[in-house]
């Protein structure tokens, strides 16, 4: 896949991994104006670009079509699934040390694959489910979701789904909305980062709450 790679500032060694997934008619530069909001020092953060041309917009990509059926979207879950298991022998850090998150298709790309893997944590905003998920897929890594509730390309609702067929099967889902369209915002961001955080002092550390 063609990623851009975004190294910790500090010259040290990444000790987590944090791979970005865009959405329908971006490509992988969209996101990477997220690293300072998020503010991880120790990360290693991977945007990697979706693997068809958008049929509309130039320069723009897209995990599968849309507008035609969601065609390339069992192509596209598989190349995502396995590039996400070549990453430990990349970046010498293992998927329990990874997140991978999304906006809109790529917050969907992420629920989708991300809770088949062995992953610290799935973020998704302004996503939705294009599975229907079963319990089988247990343990599941925890996961974050956040939503717009004036979103008029994603609705809400689709979100609020998503948080209740997930948790019916058993993965943790932290859920926050804000009264904003299909974009995101500051205190998303903030969010995350305290997911992530949190997500690796629990695993890592031992911490109870």
């Amino acid at each position: 896949m063609d990623v851009i790679s975004i190294e910790p500032k500090n010259g040290e060694n990444p000790e987590f991994v944090m791979v970005l997934l865009h959405g329908w008619g971006a490509n992988y530069h969209d996101l990477t104006a997220l690293v300072p909001m998020l503010n991880l020092p120790s990360c290693l953060y991977l945007f990697p670009n979706a693997p068809y041309a958008h049929y509309q917009v130039e320069g723009g990509r897209a995990w599968y079509a849309l507008e035609n059926g969601n065609e390339g979207i069992e192509a596209s879950l598989n190349q995502l699934y396995q590039w996400l298991l070549s990453l430990e022998d990349n970046t010498n850090i293992p998927l329990s040390k990874t997140i991978l998150g999304g906006f809109s298709q790529g917050g969907a790309m992420s629920l989708d694959v991300g809770l088949q893997l062995p992953l610290a944590g799935v973020v998704s905003l302004s996503g939705y489910l294009h599975f229907q998920p079963t319990a089988d897929r247990n343990p599941f890594p925890p996961t974050f979701i956040s939503h717009g509730t004036l979103d008029n390309v994603v609705p809400a609702s689709m979100a609020r789904e998503a948080k209740q067929k997930l948790e019916k099967v058993g993965v943790s889902v932290e859920y926050k909305e804000f009264p904003i369209g299909h974009e995101i915002i500051p205190a998303q961001m903030h969010l995350v980062r305290d997911f992530v955080q949190y997500t690796f002092k629990k695993n890592y550390l031992g911490i109870k709450n």
